[in-house]
């Protein structure tokens, strides 16, 4: 079972959800959310992570449009709601919060200093500019929307970055993913999988497109690199 905690900015403060691993210090990750708010499946994935040994942290970004959001993507409703809240982030405003997220784990009495970052869908493309502008020692993106469009920051990675593409996602189409593996193939911090006839949120437990498998394959894979560079 998680806590909360809030993180304090010159704009204002924000919630986070923490879960905190058997060990008296260990390295932390940040879960950066869906559309969908830090909702059940997020805290699941934190509380998994801690299971793993990590210190988790899962901070509130929509807080400056509506704090506390928590929907599924089970109702029509639900889905309008998360994209008009995807429509109203502020993509630079949000890494801050995020920069800050990383500033209070790090300093929290159970981290062992090292921070890493995992993102899904919009966190995927957080998580993408979590490795370009920020310190954090890794980070992992999971189909991440967006990611053609900000390929220049790559310039920016200098710590390892790895990305789960999915070949049949509908929100980031072929002609994206090529953009994607064709700008970072060469990049030596970055590592892709790609997963074929996979569609997006192909990880999220009791979504539409959830494949055991393919989730089970790329969670292996982020829960090594994780192990390897930030122990």
């Amino acid at each position: 079972m998680g806590e909360r905690v809030t993180i304090t900015t010159d704009d204002g403060a924000f919630s986070a959800y923490v879960a905190r691993p058997s060990a008296a210090k260990a390295p932390a990750v940040v879960i950066l959310q869906e559309i969908f708010g830090v909702n059940k499946v997020m805290r699941d994935i934190a509380d998994g992570l801690a299971g793993q040994g990590f210190l988790a942290i899962c901070p509130d970004l929509f807080w400056r449009i509506e704090p506390g959001i928590d929907i599924t993507d089970q109702s029509k409703a639900e889905w309008e709601k998360a994209f008009s809240l995807f429509q109203a982030f502020d993509v630079d405003a949000g890494m801050d919060d995020i920069a800050a997220t990383i500033t209070h784990i790090r300093a929290d009495p159970g981290c062992n200093g090292k921070v890493g970052a995992v993102g899904f869908c919009l966190g995927g493309l957080l998580a993408f500019l979590t490795a370009a502008r920020t310190d954090a020692e890794a980070s992992v993106s999971y189909y991440g929307v967006g990611i053609q469009d900000r390929l220049p920051e790559a310039e920016k990675i200098a710590r390892p970055v790895m990305l789960h593409i999915a070949e049949a996602d509908k929100f980031v189409p072929p002609q994206a993913q090529a953009l994607i593996l064709q700008g970072l193939k060469d990049h030596p911090c970055v590592t892709i999988h790609t997963y074929p006839g996979r569609d997006h949120a192909f990880a999220r437990p009791g979504g539409e497109h959830y494949d055991p498998e393919a989730a089970g394959q790329a969670g292996a894979r982020s829960l090594a690199f994780f192990r390897e560079h930030l122990a």
